[in-house]
């Protein structure tokens, strides 16, 4: 028996060159369909807090049955890395090989977690979102901002885009790069000074932030709105107002994840504003359609996501069989 196996190694280049955000988006409503209608195996995922350094790493493992997708994510989070100059976000896919278990790819998971997280949010504002919403608002200018635009502008008409961030230099640079960034995203991209001037116009909003206190004023939303809130994925983080998501058609990614980690739903039920029954669905019964997305065209819709690995596991799948295709990344001997 040869002990020695090939795994296929990608880099961040490798995984943006093998799967575009619109296969994404479709990838991603199809593995949400498959957990909702229990055809994933997907654990609460192990949070590891690195306290001394104030940051925390996750391990995400999920096997989908239907596609027969098995693997697991590794991703930290630390903060203090901005005062770095350094991404939030490091993460690593492990892709393994369903039928034997064995390991077949490796593939830088940052990125990955962008698009898959951004996927999400366009496969939500597809089933969601009014379909003539034309202008975003993005709170947050890092790494899943940028994803988050990409993503609901290929699903819908979006001919102007608001960036609003704590760091007005980081905004600045947001907007300047996806300016230049073409395809379906617009060239009117503005920084916005306040939060209000933000959302005061927008139709879809995407929260992309680390912040433990809602990112906007409930009174400044225009009526049809809709959110997609990514960013706050513990109990304590908060990014929308509890006011929002009391009056909101709520869709979350999982509600068994949602209760376990999204302070966004748990602080407002703690405080007795909402119960878990507030959720309408989950985003997987709506792509699947047992469920109908948005009822009128004046209610406030809300997507609410902490991240699933169904989402890491499809992609990454997807990523590696169009990087055996396109003789992408680098088969190395373990």
């Amino acid at each position: 028996m040869n002990p020695t196996f090939t795994l296929r190694v990608l880099s961040k280049s490798d995984v943006q060159q093998a799967v575009s955000m619109a296969r994404a988006i479709e990838i991603v409503k199809g593995a949400f369909a498959q957990l909702s209608a229990g055809k994933a195996v997907v654990p609460i995922r192990t949070q590891l807090p690195v306290d001394r350094h104030q940051g925390v790493t996750l391990f995400m493992p999920a096997y989908l049955s239907e596609s027969d997708d098995l693997g697991v994510k590794i991703v930290s989070v630390f903060p203090r890395n901005l005062e770095r100059d350094m991404p939030t976000i490091f993460a690593l896919v492990v892709v393994v090989e369903a039928d034997t278990g064995r390991p077949i790819a490796a593939m830088d998971g940052t990125y990955l977690t962008a698009l898959r997280t951004g996927a999400a949010s366009g496969a939500a504002t597809d089933l969601l979102a009014r379909p003539d919403a034309h202008v975003a608002a993005i709170f947050g200018a890092g790494a899943q901002g940028r994803t988050q635009l990409e993503a609901v502008c290929q699903v819908r008409d979006i001919r102007r885009a608001w960036v609003f961030d704590v760091n007005a230099e980081a905004a600045a640079r947001y907007a300047e790069e996806m300016r230049g960034r073409g395809g379906r995203v617009p060239a009117d991209i503005r920084v916005a000074r306040s939060p209000a001037e933000a959302v005061r116009e927008a139709d879809v909003i995407c929260t992309a932030t680390t912040s433990t206190s809602p990112v906007f004023a409930d009174g400044d939303l225009r009526p049809g709105v809709h959110i997609n809130a990514i960013g706050a994925f513990t109990p304590q983080m908060q990014e929308i107002p509890a006011d929002t998501v009391r009056r909101a058609r709520v869709v979350v990614g999982s509600r068994e994840a949602c209760w376990a980690e999204a302070g966004d739903l748990i602080i407002p039920r703690d405080q007795g504003l909402i119960s878990e029954e507030h959720i309408y669905a989950e985003l997987g019964e709506i792509a699947a359609g047992v469920k109908v997305g948005r009822a009128s065209a004046d209610e406030v819709t809300l997507f609410k996501s902490v991240g699933n690995a169904v989402q890491d596991v499809s992609v990454a799948r997807e990523v590696l069989v169009q990087a055996e295709r396109l003789g992408l990344g680098v088969e190395v001997a373990l």
